[in-house]
C-alpha cells in the first residue's frame, strides 16, 4: 500500500550526542576518515545500510542504542575529540590566511552541479565531481570560497539494465529534509527566498538549502514551494533534463537567482561579500547581468556596469566539443527579459548582444552561453594545456585579426581532491612511511618534497597493498553484479557463476565514464576476436570492469551500452569483463583503486581534461590513455603508457577507430600485461612496482586539487580581485568611454611604413637589428595604443611560430600627416627561417590583454618593406 503523504521524521539525540547532529550536517564527514569512523561506530549494521551517510544513519539508530552511547565514555571522548578537530578545522589558519599576498575577500563560485558525496547526489559526471573537489580543496586551504547551484529533487537519474543489456532510467525523489542540507533562514524563521519575474506577470520563486563543505558554504536554489504555480516548481527538477525553455529557466535561476541568493545569505551572515565571481561552464552565465543591473541601480550606465563586472569575472570553459555548449533560441531568450520579463530595466538588444554568435561560421540566431560567459569575463582559462589551446582556437572568432594562441583564455589544468579519491588503505601507507600529518599535507596542500619519502616504501608492502585494493573490487563487483542480475530479473539459481567472477590476482583495467560517442566504450570491441584472446590469455590473462551512463535522450550512447553489457554477458569471457550499471561516486571510490591499469580512449582532441585517471593515480593505478587531456601533458613512460593515435584531418573515422583499437590491443598484449606478470628474484613485479612508485612520486603532486585551486587563487582570483577593486565607478566609466572612442576611430589607425637596419635578407645569430615604423594614429594619441614588433621563426607560408613582442617606443611625431614614428631594437636570437611584423593594439592601464578589444592595425602588403620582412 502506498502512502498519501510523507513526512520526516528527525531523531532527537540525548543532550550528550548533540554535536552528533552538527557532524553530520558538515559534509567535511566524507573526506575525513576520523568522522565516518566514528558515525560507523554508533551502529555498523545501520552504518553499512545506510551507505555511509550519517544523516541516514541517525534517522535509523534505535533509541535505546543512542541512551547506551550518551552513557559510554569511550564514544563521548571520541565524539569530543573529532568535534574539536572540526572546529580548529573551520576557524584554524590555512594556507590562504598565511599567503602573503593580496587575495580576494571572497569569491563567488557557481555551477549547475555539484559532486561532494553520494549522500547528496546532485551530480552526473566530471563537471560536477570537478566542482565538488574545488569547494573541497577551497575549505582546505581556507580559500574564503561561496558555491552556488541548484538542488534538483530527482537529481540526476539512477541507472539499471533491462533484460537485454537496455539502459533504464529511474529517477529517485529527493527529501531535502533526509539529505545533508539546512534552509537558510530570516532572523524571523521564515525561509529565506529569492524570486525572478518570468513572463506574463508570474514569478518564480526559490529556497535556498545550505550545504556546509567543510569551511565552505554551498547555497542550493529549489524552485519546489507553494508559491509557484506547477510549472514552476518543476524548474528544479531534475539536472540536464527538459526541453530548450525548462533549460533556460534553470540556468537564469542559477545565475540571475544566485547572486540574489549569494546577496542574501552575506546579508543573513556576515560574510564578506564577494570580490570575485566564478563562471564554472557557461550555465551559470546570466550571474553577469545580475551584477549589470545591480550596477545600473546604483547610477552606472550599462556600458560602465559591464567594464565593472568583467573585472571581477572569472570564466572557465569545459568543452571542447560545440555540441556541449548550452544555445538557445535568440527569441527565446528575448521574451524572458525586458519590461514585462527578467531584468526590465536592461535593454534587451543589449543582453542579446552579449550572446549572440556575431563572428564568422556562428549562427547569428543563437545565443550561446559560452560566448557570454566570455565576454562577461575578463579572464578565461581552459582546464588542460591541450583544451586550453583548443578553446583558443575554437573561440577565436571572437578576437579577429589574432592568432589563435593570442586569444586570451588560458589553462587552468584540473586536479582531484585526494581526501575523497585516496583509499584508506593507501593513506594508512603512507602515514606509517611518513605521519598523519605530513601525509594530509601532501594529499591537500602537495608540493613534490612531500611525496618524495613515497620513494622509501618497500616492494613488498606496495605490492600487498595493491593486491589488498584488487581483492576488495572483487568483492565489490561481485556483490554489484548480482543486484545488477537480479533486477534483471535473473533468479537466485541462476547466479551461482558471479562467484568466480573476477580474480584478485589477475590484472585488472577500468574503464568508467559517461557515454558520448566521443568517449568510445566500444573501442575494446573492434575486434572481438583479439579482445577474447587477452581476456583469455593462459600466461597474462586481463580482466576489464566497466562502468557508464548514457544521457537519457542519447539512444546511441544507450546502444553502445547495450553492445559492450551484451558481449560481457557472453558465459565464455562473463568472468573476466564485466559491466556495473549506476556509475556513481560511491562505485568509482572502489573501482579506481583496485584497478592497476585505468584506460581512456576518447577522440582526441576532445578530453578537456578527464580526471579520473588522476584519481587512479593517487591509488597506485597506472594509466593507459590517448595522449589527450591531462595526459596529453604529464604523460611519461615512467609511468604509464600512450596509445598512438590516428586524429590526422585525413583519416576515416572508421578507419581511425581500427587503427586505435589495433594499437590498444598491441600495447596491452605487448607490453603492458607482460610486465605485470614478470617477476624478479624475489619474485616480485619489480619494474611493475618500480612504475607504481613512480606514479605516486611524480603524478602524486601534479594532480591534486590543492594545486589547481593555489593556481585558481594566484593566476586568476587575485589578479581579477586586483582589478575589481580598480574599477570604482569613475575608472569604470573612464573605460567604457575609452573603449567607445577607440572603436570608433580604430579605422584610422595604420601601419604606414616599416623599415630595419639589415641591408641584407640573411643576418647572423645574435644581431639587433634597428627597426624603425611610421603609423597614422588618426583621432587617437600615443596613450591610447602600443605599437609592437612581434617575430620568431617562420614556416614556409610565413607565418611567425613561438612569436615574441616587443613594444617600439615613439620617436617623433605627429608630422604634417599626423603620421609617429616609433623605433626598437630587433634581437635574431634564433637561427634558421626567421621573420617580423608590426602590429598596433589598444593599450590602457585597466585591460587584462591587449587583445581585449580583437582590435588590432597590421601592415599592408604594399608597406614598406613589407609586413614581416624574412631573413632567411
Amino acid at each position: 500500500m502506498k502512502a498519501i503523504r510523507r513526512f520526516t521524521v528527525r531523531p532527537v539525540l540525548p543532550e550528550p550526542l548533540r554535536p552528533l547532529s552538527d557532524l553530520a550536517r558538515n559534509l567535511r564527514w566524507s573526506w575525513h576518515a576520523e568522522t565516518r569512523d566514528l558515525f560507523q561506530s554508533v551502529d555498523p549494521e545501520r552504518w553499512a545500510a545506510s551507505d555511509g551517510d550519517p544523516v541516514r544513519l541517525l534517522g535509523s539508530v534505535a533509541p535505546a542504542r543512542l541512551a547506551e552511547l550518551a552513557e559510554d565514555p569511550r564514544f563521548l571522548r571520541r565524539l569530543a575529540a573529532v568535534t574539536d578537530d572540526l572546529g580548529d578545522y573551520v576557524t584554524g589558519e590555512r594556507w590562504y590566511q598565511t599567503h602573503t599576498g593580496e587575495l580576494p575577500a571572497a569569491i563567488a563560485y557557481f555551477s549547475p552541479e555539484f559532486g561532494i558525496t553520494a549522500a547528496l547526489p546532485q551530480y552526473s559526471g566530471g563537471l560536477g565531481i570537478l566542482a565538488g573537489d574545488h569547494l573541497k580543496a577551497a575549505s582546505d586551504l581556507g580559500v574564503p570560497l561561496i558555491g552556488v547551484g541548484l538542488l534538483y529533487r530527482h537529481g540526476y537519474f539512477r541507472q539499471s539494465l533491462s533484460r537485454d543489456g537496455w539502459q533504464q532510467e529511474h529517477y529517485p525523489v529527493l527529501d531535502p529534509n533526509e539529505l545533508p542540507v539546512a534552509l537558510l533562514e530570516e532572523p524571523d524563521g521564515a525561509p529565506a527566498q529569492v524570486s525572478l519575474a518570468l513572463p506574463g506577470g508570474k514569478q518564480l520563486h526559490a529556497r535556498i538549502w545550505l550545504a556546509q563543505v567543510g569551511r565552505v558554504p554551498l547555497l542550493m536554489l529549489d524552485s519546489d514551494v507553494e508559491e509557484n504555480d506547477l510549472g514552476e516548481r518543476g524548474v528544479t527538477d531534475r539536472l540536464y533534463g527538459g526541453g530548450s525553455e525548462h533549460r533556460l529557466l534553470q540556468e537564469m535561476l542559477l545565475g540571475i537567482g544566485g547572486v540574489r541568493a549569494v546577496r542574501t545569505y552575506c546579508r543573513l551572515t556576515g560574510h564578506p561579500a564577494p570580490e570575485v565571481f566564478h563562471t564554472n561552464e557557461g550555465h551559470a552565465g546570466f550571474l553577469g547581468l545580475e551584477r549589470i543591473a545591480e550596477l545600473c541601480d546604483g547610477g552606472l550606465d550599462f556600458d560602465s556596469a559591464l567594464e565593472a563586472v568583467r573585472a571581477g569575472t572569472v570564466f572557465t570553459t569545459h568543452t571542447p566539443v560545440p555540441a556541449g555548449i548550452d544555445r538557445f533560441d535568440r527569441e527565446l531568450v528575448a521574451h524572458h527579459f525586458g519590461a514585462a520579463a527578467e531584468l526590465p530595466r536592461i535593454d534587451v538588444e543589449r543582453i542579446l548582444r552579449l550572446g549572440m554568435e556575431t563572428y564568422p561560421g556562428g549562427e547569428p540566431n543563437l545565443f550561446n552561453m559560452a560566448v557570454m560567459g566570455l565576454r562577461l569575463g575578463q579572464r578565461a582559462n581552459g582546464v588542460s594545456l591541450l583544451h586550453g589551446h583548443v578553446s583558443r582556437e575554437m573561440f577565436s572568432g571572437l578576437w579577429p585579426g589574432f592568432d589563435p594562441d593570442e586569444v586570451p583564455i588560458t589553462s587552468v589544468t584540473n586536479g582531484v581532491h585526494a581526501p575523497t579519491w585516496v583509499a584508506p588503505e593507501v593513506f594508512r601507507l603512507g602515514a606509517r612511511q611518513i605521519g598523519a600529518q605530513r601525509t594530509e599535507d601532501a594529499l591537500t596542500v602537495g608540493g613534490s618534497d612531500r611525496w618524495d619519502a613515497v620513494g622509501e616504501i618497500p616492494d613488498q608492502d606496495i605490492w600487498e597493498l595493491r593486491r589488498v585494493l584488487r581483492e576488495q573490487l572483487v568483492d565489490e563487483v561481485r556483490r554489484r553484479l548480482r543486484a545488477s542480475w537480479r533486477g534483471r530479473g535473473a533468479g537466485t539459481a541462476e547466479l551461482g557463476w558471479i562467484d568466480g567472477v573476477l580474480d584478485p590476482d589477475v590484472l585488472t583495467i577500468g574503464f568508467a565514464r559517461r557515454v558520448p560517442s566521443y568517449k568510445r566504450l566500444t573501442l575494446m570491441l573492434r575486434d572481438r576476436d583479439r579482445l577474447m584472446d587477452l581476456l583469455l590469455h593462459p600466461e597474462h590473462p586481463i580482466q576489464i570492469v566497466v562502468a557508464g551512463k548514457a544521457h537519457p535522450a542519447d539512444d546511441g550512447g544507450k546502444r553502445l551500452v547495450q553492445e559492450l553489457v551484451r558481449f560481457a554477458d557472453d558465459p565464455r569471457v562473463r568472468h573476466r569483463i564485466v559491466f556495473l550499471p549506476d556509475y556513481g561516486m560511491a562505485m568509482a571510490q572502489k573501482l579506481y583503486p583496485g584497478c592497476d591499469i585505468w584506460l581512456n580512449n576518447p577522440l582526441r582532441p576532445l578530453e578537456a581534461c578527464g580526471t579520473s585517471g588522476m584519481k587512479a593515480a593517487l591509488n597506485g593505478c597506472l594509466n593507459l590513455s590517448v595522449l589527450d587531456g591531462w595526459w596529453d601533458e604529464w604523460f611519461q613512460p615512467d609511468f604509464g603508457w600512450a596509445i598512438p593515435t590516428a586524429d590526422g584531418t585525413g583519416t576515416d573515422p572508421e578507419r581511425r577507430d581500427d587503427i586505435e583499437a589495433e594499437a590498444l590491443y598491441d600495447l596491452l598484449e605487448q607490453r603492458v600485461a607482460p610486465r605485470f606478470y614478470e617477476r624478479g628474484q624475489q619474485g616480485l613485479p619489480d619494474r611493475w612496482i618500480e612504475m607504481v612508485r613512480q606514479t605516486l612520486t611524480l603524478l602524486g603532486p601534479k594532480v591534486l586539487a590543492g594545486r589547481m585551486v593555489r593556481e585558481y587563487v594566484e593566476r586568476l582570483y587575485a589578479p581579477a580581485a586586483h582589478a575589481h577593486r580598480s574599477m570604482d565607478p569613475d575608472s569604470a566609466r573612464e573605460l567604457a568611454a575609452w573603449k567607445a572612442r577607440v572603436r570608433a576611430a580604430w579605422h584610422g589607425v595604420t601601419v604606414d611604413h616599416v623599415e630595419t637596419s639589415a641591408a641584407t635578407a640573411t643576418a647572423e645569430l645574435g644581431t639587433t637589428l634597428a627597426l624603425r615604423v611610421r603609423v597614422g594614429l588618426g583621432e587617437l594619441g600615443p596613450d591610447d595604443v602600443e605599437v609592437q614588433a612581434v617575430s620568431g621563426r617562420v614556416d614556409p607560408e610565413d607565418h611567425i611560430a613561438d612569436a615574441v613582442t616587443v613594444p617600439l617606443k615613439p620617436a617623433g611625431g605627429p608630422d604634417n600627416e599626423g603620421r609617429w614614428v616609433y623605433e626598437g631594437p630587433l634581437s635574431l636570437d634564433r637561427t634558421g627561417p626567421y621573420g617580423y611584423t608590426v602590429r598596433i593594439l589598444p593599450a590602457h592601464r585597466l585591460l587584462a590583454s591587449g587583445a581585449e578589444l580583437g582590435l588590432v592595425a597590421v601592415p599592408s602588403e604594399e608597406t614598406g618593406e613589407g609586413a614581416g620582412v624574412l631573413m632567411r
